[in-house]
């Protein structure tokens, strides 16, 4: 599948994994025992591209929420992402597709996991390999309110949604818990497919051409009103979802 046809048929809660050959991503599949070592989440909403939902060290990329570039948690364009991800870091990509219809109550809780979420740090790897380690031991779900990694951040969302059993902590999950040889078993009737590996193309040819004379380089030169300015980059605006009432306490009337 190529990255277009990847992108056109993107759904929200489809599984984006990526492998690479750096000795960071080495270390983690060591670690985690895993095929992969990075995993993220479509979101599809409305009339947006398609968005890739994950947590990385790098800030290539503006981060759709906040328009801005930060480490950490972060909401892209998924051909963007996919694309910095296969050129810039030398990640092969593969995706599972979500079977199970999402309704806008899993949309919901979605857009509230991203509000509460975005911009949080990703772990140093002493941090990773200890958050990894104590979740293998915890049934309950526990999570650090400063840091999250990749995998921990999908299965909070999962299970946010509704579509991940929660006895487990978001913790205890790698990149490879989502790769099909695990078996991740997902709350009746959703499940996900088989991976499909996706091809990127090539970088288009850099052109070395004169830059032509502009004002900025002729101080004598006369600037032209017509001529287009710089613009700020636009930060995409997300369908606002409406809160859910905080339930009553036990004692109110």
């Amino acid at each position: 599948m190529t990255l277009d046809e990847a992108v056109a048929v993107a759904a929200t809660g489809d599984v984006w994994l990526f492998r690479g050959a750096s000795v960071a991503d080495f270390a983690i599949r060591t670690v985690t025992n895993a095929p992969v070592n990075h995993v993220g989440m479509v979101v599809a909403l409305d009339d947006l591209p398609p968005l890739l939902w994950h947590a990385e060290l790098g800030r290539s990329l503006p981060d759709v929420w906040t328009g801005e570039h930060q480490r950490g948690v972060q909401l892209h364009k998924l051909a963007d992402a996919v694309t910095t991800w296969k050129h810039r870091y030398g990640q092969r990509g593969w995706v599972r597709q979500l079977d199970g219809k999402i309704g806008r109550e899993h949309e919901d809780r979605l857009m509230e996991v991203i509000q509460q979420h975005d911009g949080r740090a990703f772990p140093t790897t002493l941090g990773l390999a200890g958050q990894w380690a104590k979740g293998r031991v915890r049934r309950r779900p526990q999570q650090s309110l400063e840091a999250i990694y990749c995998a921990e951040l999908v299965a909070t969302t999962y299970q946010a949604m509704g579509l991940l059993p929660t006895e487990r902590a978001p913790s205890w999950y790698d990149p490879g818990r989502f790769w099909s040889g695990d078996n991740l078993e997902l709350v009746p009737p959703f499940s996900l497919g088989v991976e499909i590996a996706v091809s990127v193309p090539d970088p288009p040819e850099e052109q070395s051409t004169e830059p032509e004379p502009d004002a900025a380089s002729d101080p004598g030169a006369t600037p032209d009103p017509s001529a287009p300015q710089r613009r700020a980059r636009p930060r995409l605006r997300l369908p606002q979802r409406p809160r859910r009432p905080a339930p009553e306490s036990p004692g109110s009337s």
